[in-house]
């Protein structure tokens, strides 16, 4: 049974500016809507409960950058993101998640069991609602019930308080993306007739019981809204277009919810398409696997599909990793919310390959692109580029080297992330975290931030 959700009629402008036009001709409602009650824990490791993973840290200078050492605990899959806010470093792996400060200096770690287990992390610092949230899939549950857990803290330190909210997703085939908007959480993922749902970002900040709204068919990759629009966008990549989606809070009734009044509106959250553009891109097929030194195992480069996507200044912002003339490229791109593109860069070279990469964009439009550098005469190794907001447009700035990679992998999976995001304090730093092989060829991680001054 769809249940609506309820928002009070505050005033017309604060009400309205959350909802559809009248004409929701095009509105999609959910297919069915679920209530979920979270489980919420006093602090990250459970009051002591579960062991400290204290690791990284060595703060150094790199290129004027600050760099500092994350997990090593990890293998070839250790899926890296990052979020920053408050003050803190936020870092998750498939081994757990390590508090930092700003400094490089580590605060607190745990293992992801500390909020009911999972792999595949996606993590973002809401800076609307001053929370980090993260998920985590669980595929080998006895029950098959494969639960999303998806933890958003109650303040802006992570070391605190959390809220998880286990969405159950038995027809999922693999980890899927997380994104915000001031109002909701999205999660999109492969695998069954309904493949994204959203929650009420409020809600889940509070530790409140909340409906999981569950639509029919994947609207693409959720994205992070730095603008504080309250509609969650995603975003389709195709082959041969770029299709932009929105979840809005819309009225089925026929109400006037402009009118002031004290009664509750009975509203639903929907979904409409709101742009699709060919884009024309020469290069938009998924990238072949990538050579490394001294063996003939091939690595994952990652694929087309973005992952991560930013709302910021009006605008979609990704970068993905391609296929360009045989070889895995890192290609990036600015879009309209109507699909079209504004500018793109592409970042290839004849004899590496360019892998694993996310994308974070500041305030002031300033980009920073991470990934990872592999090739015939060298490890897996993480690699920084960024732009300022005024340079000539789809160029990029000589990339930084963060570090050189010391062995060859062992299997071909390479972890299917990255991550780069904004410093949700200040709105201007960028920061990227990045794997790098060891000895021994399994992941380690290191992170930099790009310091950017108004």
């Amino acid at each position: 049974m769809l249940i609506p959700l309820m928002v009070a009629a505050l005033s017309a402008p604060a009400v309205y500016s959350t909802l559809c036009p009248q004409d929701s001709s095009a509105l999609h409602l959910p297919a069915r809507s679920e209530t979920i009650v979270p489980e919420r824990i006093e602090t990250m490791d459970r009051n002591g409960e579960v062991p400290a993973r204290k690791l990284g840290g060595r703060a150094r200078e790199v290129e004027g950058l600050l760099v500092f050492d994350g997990a090593d605990d990890g293998n070839r899959q250790v899926d890296p993101q990052i979020a920053v806010g408050g003050d803190h470093v936020l870092t998750a792996t498939n081994g757990g998640l390590i508090v930092y400060d700003k400094k490089g200096q580590y605060v607190l770690g745990v293992h992801q069991r500390a909020f009911k287990n999972g792999i595949d992390p996606k993590l973002f610092f809401d800076r609307h609602n001053g929370v980090f949230c993260f998920d985590l899939w669980v595929y080998w549950d006895d029950a098959k019930r494969k639960p999303v857990n998806i933890s958003m803290s109650e303040t802006d330190d992570p070391t605190g308080a959390w809220n998880t909210y286990s969405v159950d997703a038995p027809h999922g085939v693999d980890g899927g993306a997380i994104g915000a908007s001031r109002q909701w959480t999205g999660y999109s993922f492969p695998g069954g007739d309904e493949r994204t749902f959203v929650l009420s970002t409020q809600d889940m900040k509070t530790g409140k019981p909340t409906k999981a709204y569950h639509f029919a068919g994947n609207l693409g990759h959720p994205v992070l809204g730095q603008d504080p629009a309250p509609a969650l966008y995603f975003l389709k990549v195709t082959s041969k277009e770029f299709i932009v989606n929105e979840v809005v809070v819309s009225s089925p009734l026929d109400v006037d919810v402009r009118a002031t009044n004290a009664e509750p509106i009975e509203l639903y959250p929907a979904w409409r398409q709101i742009g699709a553009a060919a884009h024309g891109l020469e290069f938009m097929g998924s990238p072949p696997q990538s050579p490394q030194k001294g063996t003939e195992q091939l690595t994952a480069s990652g694929d087309r599909r973005p992952k991560n996507v930013v709302l910021q200044g009006g605008f979609l912002w990704f970068s993905h990793t391609v296929n360009c003339r045989g070889r895995a490229a890192v290609q990036w791109h600015q879009i309209r919310l109507d699909g079209s593109i504004v500018q793109s860069g592409l970042m290839a070279s004849e004899t590496s390959s360019y892998i694993q990469t996310s994308l974070a964009v500041n305030k002031r439009l300033d980009v920073l692109v991470g990934f990872q550098e592999t090739s015939p005469d060298g490890f897996i190794s993480p690699r920084v580029a960024w732009r300022l907001a005024d340079d000539e447009p789809g160029t990029l700035r000589p990339m930084v080297s963060l570090g050189e990679g010391q062995g060859a992998t062992d299997g071909v999976s390479w972890g299917d992330y990255s991550g780069s995001c904004i410093d949700g304090d200040n709105l201007l730093d960028l920061w990227t975290v990045q794997s790098i092989t060891g000895p021994d060829g399994k992941g380690d991680t290191v992170i930099a931030r790009v310091p950017l001054k108004e």
